[in-house]
Order: structure tokens, then sequence, then C-alpha cells
């Protein structure tokens, strides 16, 4: 058995096509959807992922902003800059792309956001909403992203195991928190796994759901998988590979190759969750714009 490839990139464009129609309703009413993305520092992976969104808001026709700031940023004037964007009216969504450089305190930063823009869902207002299936709460993006995956792709989530492996306040824990809440892609009876967790291999055979954002390059093998199991890698890893033009190739957590022989679907690293997490940072952006009055 082959498993069936979840393909995020087709997902994700159905998602901003979506997204992009809503964005044109609240335009012809003189609202332009907008989002304002902070980088400290040069990271070039985070500079990446920002030119991304920045492309994919212009393409669904949102305002778009990028603010650059220097990695000997203060901590106070980076503060400065998020109360300056709480304050604008133009402004509906505010990203601060992680991670910052050290001598600034991450949690002290997304708590600084207004909760009414927090379009990551990482300030502890929308946590807390998430945790009770609040429907304004902004739910974060990459975890938001694989609930539509699933959704989507018609895989039954009630009364299923659901495994998530890893318990990350970025995937695993909001993760587990959208699967058990009633409604779409909810129901579900869920485990956590971590670094604690005793025979690992055996509680991810349990799951007919695997979800796995261990950060660990190909660390779960088939033999860790059900036959039948939906896998979705969460993972992004790099592996040096001199034949490849940048000298290294993406994996995920998962190895691929020898996972798709026993599950019944399975998302490909790269073109699986990466795409669907941009299409829901657009989502929430435009829910922000509704939500401060653009209905």
């Amino acid at each position: 058995m082959t498993a069936r490839l979840l393909d995020g990139k087709a997902l994700a464009a159905q998602i901003r096509a979506e997204v992009a129609e809503g964005v044109a309703t609240m335009v012809a009413r003189g609202i332009r959807p907008a989002l304002t993305v902070v980088l400290v520092g040069d990271d070039p992976a985070s500079g990446v992922y920002v030119r991304s969104k920045g492309k994919a808001c212009r393409e669904a026709g949102m305002g778009s902003d990028t603010i650059l700031l220097p990695a000997d940023t203060p901590e106070a004037e980076l503060l400065a800059v998020i109360d300056r964007l709480n304050a604008d009216v133009t402004v509906h969504g505010i990203l601060i792309q992680m991670p910052v450089p050290p001598h600034i305190d991450a949690d002290k930063v997304l708590r600084r956001v207004d909760p009414a823009k927090d379009v990551d869902g990482f300030h502890p207002i929308n946590v807390g909403k998430v945790v009770l299936g609040d429907p304004t709460a902004f739910r974060p993006a990459t975890p938001y992203g694989i609930q539509e995956m699933l959704i989507r792709s018609g895989i039954e989530t009630s009364g299923a195991n659901a495994v998530v492996v890893g318990r990350s306040t970025l995937v695993g824990r909001p993760m587990a928190s959208l699967l058990m809440l009633p409604g779409p892609a909810g129901n579900a009876t869920v485990t956590v796994c971590h670094s604690r967790t005793r025979d690992l291999p055996g509680t991810c055979r349990r799951a007919d759901i695997l979800i796995v954002a261990i950060g660990r390059a190909n660390f779960i093998g088939a033999d860790a998988v059900k036959p039948g199991a939906t896998v979705i890698d969460v993972g992004i890893n790099q592996l040096p590979d001199a034949t490849r033009p940048r000298g290294y190739r993406l994996v995920g957590d998962v190895e691929f190759e020898a996972v798709r022989e026993v599950a019944g679907a399975i998302t490909p690293v790269p073109g699986g969750v990466g795409p669907m997490t941009i299409a829901m940072v657009l989502s929430n952006t435009l829910q922000a714009a509704t939500l401060q009055g653009g209905a």
C-alpha cells in the first residue's frame, strides 16, 4: 500500500482564493485588510518566510508591510514599534517573526501585541480562547492549517485516536486542543507525546492520526506507524546533500519513503504543512479585519 499524498500546496491555493474573495468584498466597502510583519535581525530562514508572507498578502489583495530591525535593536524599541502598530487602525494583523535575538524577551514581546491583532494566535488571551473553543480566537497558523487539511481531505477525526508528537506552544499543545474540541476536525481522543514518553513507538502505533512536530530529521519510522494511519509531518530539517545545488535537502520528522508504504495518507516535505501555515495567516488577518469592524 502506498499512502495518498496530502497536497498542501493545492489545499492552500484553495484557501488563498477564498481569502482573496473575502478581501475583495471588504475592499469594495472601503476597507483593505492589512498585515504588518516585524523581523528583528537577519536570520536567512526567517527572511525567506517573511518574504513569502508578503507575497501571499499582495496576491490576496491585502495590504502588506514588513518592518526590518537590526539584530541589536533594544527590547524597548521593539515594544515601542508594537505599541505604534497596535494603535494604527489601518493595521489589522501584527506578526512578530520568531525567533527574536536572545537579548529580547520573546514572551514579553508576544504579550505586547494587541490580542485583536494577534494573527499568530500566541497571545495568552487567544491561547485561552482556543482551549475554550471561542470562535473569535485566532488559532495558531500551523495547527489551524493542519485542521483545515484534515477537513478538506475528508479525514474523519471524530472518535479517532490522535497522537501528537511534540508539546511546543507553537504546534503540539494548540494542535491537541483543536483536535479535542467539538466540531469539524475535532472530537478526537488525543495523546500528546514528548521526550519523557515511555514506549513512544508503541504509542504512535495506536494512532489513527499521527501528527509529528518534534524537530528531529526522520525521527518517526515505519515501525511506529499503524497501517492505514494518516501521518502529518510538521518538521522541516536540512540534511547535507552534495548532489543538491544548495548542498542540502529538506526532510521532515518522518521517514517519508518508508512510512508512505504503511500509512493511508501522508504529507510531503516540502509541500505539505508549510503552504497551509501561510494560508492560515492570511485567513486570520481577514478574520481580524472583520472583527475590527469590517463586517
